[in-house]
């Protein structure tokens, strides 16, 4: 096993190393770097969407409505369930305010 990729993020400038087999997020969550939201963490909600830039990763499973093929193909994908296999360059892809106040409002308006 190697010692990881460096993944730097083109919208924060951070940097940091995921070990073989460490999805992004997982990577980033461990050094305390916050870039997009966090959800289910198993592909399915769509809130950790990330643009790879440059490089190259395997996908896990993830929810075609928020990662849908053509997306991938531009490197538009989760970062719960992406895993480098080479050195990356990210840039996040925040939701728009608006879509997590609606998604609070719900919630609060369910209590």
């Amino acid at each position: 096993m190697g010692m990881g990729f460096q993944v730097t993020n083109r919208t924060t400038g951070d940097s940091f190393t995921c070990s073989d087999g460490q999805s992004v997020l997982k990577a980033m969550e461990q050094r305390g770097l916050k870039c997009v939201p966090v959800g289910c963490r198993g592909g399915g909600c769509g809130y950790c969407k990330i643009r790879v830039v440059e490089g190259e990763f395997e996908c896990g499973k993830m929810s075609k409505a928020h990662a849908p093929p053509e997306a991938v193909e531009k490197g538009e994908v989760l970062a719960c369930r992406i895993y480098p296999l080479t050195d990356l360059i990210i840039e996040c892809l925040p939701q728009p305010a608006a879509d997590l106040a609606s998604k609070q409002t719900k919630t609060k308006a369910l209590r």
